[in-house]
C-alpha cells in the first residue's frame, strides 16, 4: 500500500502544525511520499511565506532593500526548526539564497525556496529522505510537464529511498533552471507524484473538513460531501466552489487513483473521497442525490428574437462568429423556437458589449435584441439527479415559493447538473433556499 500525502501551507505554518503532520504520517506507515507547500498564514493578518518571497523580488526590481522582509522569512523557518528541535543549518541555506539576490535573479528560483526549505525541515523531522523537485519533475519547452521523463525519474528515486519528502510548486525547466507552477501548484506536484508512482491513494491535507455542499460564507455549517466524482468536482469548481487547483485532478483521474481531502486539524474525520465513479447505495435517502451547490455572479445575458430562427440554418453560428471576433467567452446558450440567449461569463469588458450588439444587429438583423446584466448562475450538482423524478420541479418550486425569479434554466447533457440564473441580489438567498430544500 502506498499513499502520497500533500500538506498545504496552513498545515505547515508553524512548529505546532508540523507536530500534527508528524502524528498523521506516523499513524499510517503507507504514507511514504510527503509533498509540502511553503508555510502559510498562522493567523488572520499574517503573511504566507510565498507572498513574502514575491515581495522580496519586487523590492529587488525597484532597488528597495529586501532585508527587512527576508528577516521575517528567516524568522518563520527558524521558529519551525527550533520548535521541532531540528539540527539543519538554516544560516547556510539562507546564505545560498542571498548569494543570488540581485535585480536579474530568477523569480521562479526565489519564490520556490519556501517549499524547498519547508521540505528540508519536514524531511529531517520525519526521518525521511529529502528529494529536490528539480530532480524529478520536468517541464518541456512549451511549459507542459514531460510525463514520461518525470515518471521515470521519480520511480528511480523511490526505488532507492522508501520514504521521501518532496517540495511542491516547482520543478526543472527545459533549460535546467527552476520553474514554478501557477499559485496553488503544490497540489499539482502531489497529484503528479501519486500518478507517477501509481499510488493507491492521494491525500490532500488542508484546514477544512472536506469539500462542503455550499459556500460556508453563505450557508451556516454546510454538510461535508462524503463522496464526489471527478465530473461533479469539475462542475462545482468551475462554477465557483473553492476546492482544488483545477489541474490537480487530471493526473490522478487519468489513473483512477482515489483522492481524499482531509483536515490536518482533525485527522480522524472522514473528509471527502473523490473518484471517477461510485457504486449505487440502495440505502441512500433524502439529500444524498444532491452533491453540492455553487455559483458565480455578474453574468450578462444577450437575448435575440427572430421569427423562423429554427428554420434558418447557421443563424446561431453567425452570431457566435461575431462574438468570437470580440474575444468574448460564451458559457451557455439557452434556446427556444424563435429566440436564443448567449450567457457571457463574468469579467467580460462591459464597454465591448454595445459594440458587439451593434455588429450583431447589423449583420444578423434580429427582430429584437435585449441585454440583461447582473445575473448570477447557480449550479445544483448531483450524479444521481438523472434517476430521481421530480428534482427539477422541487428546485423550481423552492425558488418560486421564496419569490426568487428564474431568468435562465439549463441542464447539462450528462444530467449531473441543473443551472438556474437569478438576479445578483437574489444570489445568496437562492443558494440558501436550494441548500435547505435538499437537505
Amino acid at each position: 500500500m502506498l499513499k502520497v500525502a500533500k500538506f498545504g501551507g496552513s498545515s505547515l505554518s508553524c512548529s505546532e502544525q508540523f507536530a500534527k503532520v508528524k502524528e498523521i504520517v506516523a499513524a499510517d506507515d503507507s504514507r511514504k511520499v510527503i509533498v509540502v507547500s511553503a508555510p502559510g498564514k498562522r493567523f488572520s493578518g499574517d503573511h504566507k511565506v510565498t507572498d513574502l518571497l514575491y515581495l522580496c523580488h519586487a523590492h529587488l526590481q525597484y532597488g528597495v532593500s529586501y532585508e527587512t522582509v527576508f528577516e521575517i522569512i528567516e524568522g518563520r523557518f527558524c521558529e519551525i526548526a527550533s520548535g521541532c528541535n531540528l539540527e539543519i543549518d538554516l544560516d547556510e541555506e539562507f546564505a545560498k539564497i542571498k548569494e543570488n539576490m540581485r535585480k536579474d535573479m530568477s523569480i521562479d528560483y526565489l519564490v520556490s525556496r519556501g517549499e524547498y526549505l519547508n521540505a528540508k525541515l519536514m524531511a529531517e523531522y520525519l526521518g525521511y529522505e529529502f528529494v529536490d523537485s528539480s530532480q524529478w519533475l520536468f517541464f518541456n519547452f512549451d511549459g507542459k510537464i514531460n510525463i514520461e521523463k518525470t515518471e521515470k525519474a521519480l520511480n528511480e528515486i523511490f526505488a532507492l529511498h522508501d520514504k521521501i519528502v518532496l517540495p511542491g510548486f516547482y520543478g526543472c525547466g527545459s533549460d535546467g533552471s527552476v520553474k514554478v507552477f501557477s499559485r496553488g501548484g503544490s497540489d499539482i506536484s502531489g497529484s503528479l507524484a501519486a500518478a507517477a508512482l501509481n499510488a493507491d491513494a492521494y491525500e490532500n491535507w488542508t484546514d477544512v473538513p472536506g469539500i462542503l455542499m455550499a459556500d460556508p460564507r453563505i450557508v451556516d455549517n454546510p454538510r461535508v460531501i462524503s463522496e464526489v466524482t471527478f465530473s461533479e468536482l469539475r462542475e462545482l469548481s468551475y462554477m465557483g466552489a473553492d476546492v482544488l487547483h483545477q489541474e490537480t485532478v487530471f493526473p490522478v483521474r487519468k489513473k483512477n487513483i482515489p483522492l481524499y481531502i482531509k483536515d490536518t486539524n482533525d485527522y480522524t474525520a472522514p473528509g471527502t473521497l473523490i473518484m471517477e465513479d461510485f457504486p449505487p447505495d440502495p440505502s441512500e435517502d433524502g439529500f444524498k442525490f444532491i452533491t453540492g451547490i455553487s455559483g458565480k455572479k455578474n453574468y450578462t445575458i444577450i437575448s435575440l428574437n427572430k421569427s423562423g430562427i429554427s428554420d434558418s440554418i447557421g443563424y446561431i453560428k453567425r452570431v457566435l462568429d461575431i462574438v468570437e471576433r470580440f474575444n468574448i467567452n460564451v458559457e451557455h446558450i439557452p434556446c427556444s423556437i424563435d429566440s436564443f440567449s448567449i450567457v457571457i461569463a463574468p469579467g467580460t469588458q462591459q464597454e465591448r458589449i454595445p459594440l458587439l450588439i451593434g455588429e450583431i444587429s447589423k449583420e444578423c438583423e434580429p427582430d429584437s435584441i435585449k441585454v440583461t446584466p447582473d445575473i448570477s448562475i447557480i449550479a445544483v450538482v448531483g450524479r444521481r439527479m438523472a434517476y430521481r423524478p421530480g428534482v427539477s420541479g422541487r428546485l423550481f418550486k423552492a425558488l418560486g415559493d421564496n419569490n426568487i425569479n428564474i431568468r435562465v434554466i439549463e441542464q447539462g447533457a450528462d444530467e449531473i447538473n441543473i443551472m438556474v440564473g437569478v438576479e445578483n441580489h437574489d444570489f445568496e438567498k437562492a443558494i440558501r433556499v436550494l441548500y435547505h430544500s435538499f437537505t
